[in-house]
């Protein structure tokens, strides 16, 4: 996942700069990590909070300077209207990221606080600049004039994205109206940060004995084995698919369910209805009828008719191979339970048992013994090789960087011996950090009067943690996750634009463009140059590789019928509230149970809504997952045919597509690159469905 918080705050409006000012800017003390010049490395291992509260106040006070100089220009041109409002945007965006980056991963208490409050203060100010109308005035007067409407290429674009994105944030409301979309817009940003951080402080374990720990994998248990003789498992993303899949023990299956389920719940859901409420305030607010309608309008999808008519389509496509997984798993349990006709529904905390060990008994695809081949390391060495051979890039290790976690690496980014960009990677769960996977931005590519700015960014990831006596293994689905999450960082590497503005794609493609790398890893001849053993050195076994490739439309109805269910209950919240009548959040689960008609998923007295990061900070956002895979398998497609290892079009994918951004129409991208226009063959195929 993109992440994408930080650009969700940002999505469509931005602010920028001043280049030719009389007014000298303020600037931060001498011993600030983040006063660096262009395309310097910040010390992030010596920021304080006091450096980050610095940061901030410095970066809002300048930018306010930059704003009130545009507004109050009397000859207006390209250069003094848009194009220094992206340079404040670009300066402002950048200390809002970095706080929020540090409210994520830092530490110190202090410094995350700061971090937090900073990003706040942040957001409320682009809020302010995207409703100020003497703002708008001059930016409008100087698109409307001749030399505005003569425009073309990325300066046309950019004009575009920045009009309809102040129409999007309330300008053109009456004064009472605006005051009521600001106050909206600022308790909406402080309700979802407090429900991450109740969701992220959670410290949820489950303690079992050790017969209950039967069917656990060895080296899962060794991590986790106390002085006494029990297990303490942490309830995180981590552990939550060696325990779903191999613990023997349904009680224990169920109790992990259910605590993973509620983190969270004795605050958030409160906090959810509370979000649901005002964010369809504000679509109302804004002439929509309902909180999607307003979201939808700058994406690809428009329309909230549009996202229903692609979900219930997919749910329509899916539904007949989700039936005959459901059956295909009952008989396996019944077989295994030795329980002939038994007729009973599956439970949902059986599912991930009963599929891996339908797996690993009828196809031979044991998971669990592929993790030895998977060790973190090689997974990375492998990984950058085939990014680098494919893309045209470079990647060399920065050795002793300077960052806020020692486990933290930092690389750099080159092309033809020229430097492109940087990315910090963070993959492993530590007390207070965001436990989630994003790629996130720190600094965007843009042109400035001291030359261009080379963008940054971050792998956050919660892999599983090494040990004194075991490296990171791997399994198999967080290899893909791995892989697509580098696909966001090669994303950000990948922009050389002149507006950092335009950097950002739009948000129901993003995850096309990593979605695609996830297709590298189902290729033995890539898979073996790198998974080994991590103690014999042994290669992943071809008949492992292809007993897998053979299983895998296994269960791929019930797969994508599970992700429809999620996208239906989020469009549910934010296209179908009725004030009059509000949503039920736990009964929501069992009436799209029943709509769906195959089987109840939802755990009587969970709250997994309470724990979602995406209803919280990424509202009206999981069907871009699906309208994204669809142009992720079409565009896989052209290396289907050239090779996956094919240079030519990997740039040509690299420039057409990931450093597009918002550049140029996506879809005329996309059908440059496929020679075609996009279908959903390639994805239907991929499921199992044709």
């Amino acid at each position: 996942m993109r992440t994408k918080l930080i650009l969700l705050f940002l999505t469509a409006l931005c602010i920028g700069c001043a280049t030719e000012t009389k007014t000298k800017l303020l600037e931060m003390s001498v011993d600030n990590p983040f006063k660096v010049s262009l395309n310097q490395l910040i010390a992030y291992a010596n920021v304080t909070a006091n450096h980050v509260e610095e940061y901030v106040n410095v970066s809002i006070e300048n930018a306010n300077e930059g704003i009130k100089i545009i507004k109050t220009l009397d000859q207006l041109n390209f250069e003094n209207t848009f194009e220094d409002y992206d340079h404040i945007n670009n300066a402002l965006r950048k200390a809002y990221s970095n706080a929020f980056m540090l409210y994520w991963v830092s530490n110190d208490s202090l410094t995350r606080a700061k971090g937090l409050e900073g990003s706040q203060k942040i957001n409320s100010l682009f809020t302010d600049y995207r409703s100020d109308k003497a703002l708008f005035e001059k930016l409008q007067t100087f698109a409307n004039s001749d030399e505005g409407k003569a425009l073309e290429g990325v300066k046309k674009s950019l004009v575009s994205e920045l009009i309809e994105g102040f129409k999007q944030s309330g300008v053109n409301l009456n004064p009472e109206d605006l005051e009521t979309y600001k106050s909206l817009s600022k308790e909406i940003n402080t309700l979802t940060s407090q429900y991450s951080i109740n969701m992220n402080s959670a410290n949820e374990t489950l303690v079992l004995n050790e017969q209950e720990t039967d069917g656990l994998p060895e080296n899962f248990k060794d991590k986790y084995r106390l002085e006494s003789g029990n297990y303490e498992i942490p309830v995180i993303n981590a552990t939550a698919g060696p325990v779903m899949s191999n613990a023997k023990n349904e009680k224990v299956r169920k109790d992990f369910a259910v605590k993973k389920a509620n983190i969270g719940a004795d605050k958030n859901l409160v906090i959810l209805d509370s979000l649901i409420s005002k964010r369809y305030q504000l679509g109302t607010l804004m002439g929509y009828q309902s909180y999607a309608g307003y979201n939808l309008k700058p994406k690809m999808a428009k329309t909230p008719e549009n996202v229903w008519n692609f979900i219930n389509g997919l749910v329509a496509e899916s539904k007949a191979k989700a039936l005959k997984d459901i059956e295909e798993l009952k008989a396996f349990r019944n077989k295994n339970q030795n329980t002939p006709g038994d007729d009973s529904p599956l439970n949902p905390w059986d599912i991930s048992y009963y599929s891996n060990q339908l797996l690993k008994t009828e196809y031979q695809v044991d998971y669990e013994k592929m993790r030895d081949y998977l060790p973190m390391d090689a997974c990375l060495e492998g990984m950058f090789d085939m990014y680098q051979e494919l893309l045209g890039l470079e990647f060399k290790k920065i050795q002793n960087p300077s960052v806020w976690d020692e486990s933290v690496e930092l690389y750099e980014v080159y092309e033809n011996n020229k430097l492109r960009g940087r990315f910090y990677l963070d993959l492993y769960p530590r007390p207070n950090k965001e436990s989630w996977f994003y790629g996130v931005g720190l600094t965007y590519g843009s042109k400035t009067k001291n030359g261009y700015e080379l963008p940054s960014a971050m792998l956050l990831g919660n892999f599983t943690k090494p040990t004194d006596k075991l490296p990171s293994l791997l399994s198999f689905r967080e290899l893909s996750t791995l892989f697509h999450e580098f696909g966001h960082i090669v994303n950000y590497m990948s922009y050389e634009g002149d507006y950092s503005i335009l950097s950002r794609p739009k948000s129901d493609f993003s995850e096309a463009m990593s979605q695609i790398f996830e297709n590298w890893i189902d290729d033995y001849s890539i898979l073996s140059s790198f998974a080994k053993h991590y103690e014999t050195g042994e290669v992943f076994p071809k008949a492992l590789f292809d007993s897998k490739e053979k299983a895998k439309n296994v269960n791929s109805g019930m797969g994508a019928q599970r992700s429809l269910r999620l996208c239906i209950y989020d469009m549910n919240l934010y296209d179908k509230y009725n004030p009059e009548n509000p949503i039920d959040t736990d009964k929501l689960w069992k009436d799209i149970d029943t709509q769906m008609g195959l089987m109840s998923n939802y755990i009587e007295g969970t709250h997994p809504q309470a724990n979602w990061i995406h209803i919280n900070t990424h509202p009206v956002y999981m069907y871009g997952y699906l309208w994204s895979r669809v142009y992720a398998q079409d565009m896989f497609t052209v290396f289907e045919k050239n090779g996956l290892r094919d240079t030519e079009t990997g740039i040509k994918y690299r420039k057409l597509i990931l450093g597009n951004g918002s550049q140029r129409d996506i879809v005329k991208a996309v059908e440059e690159f496929l020679g075609r226009p996009s279908d959903n063959k390639a994805y239907i195929k991929s499921l199992g469905l044709e």
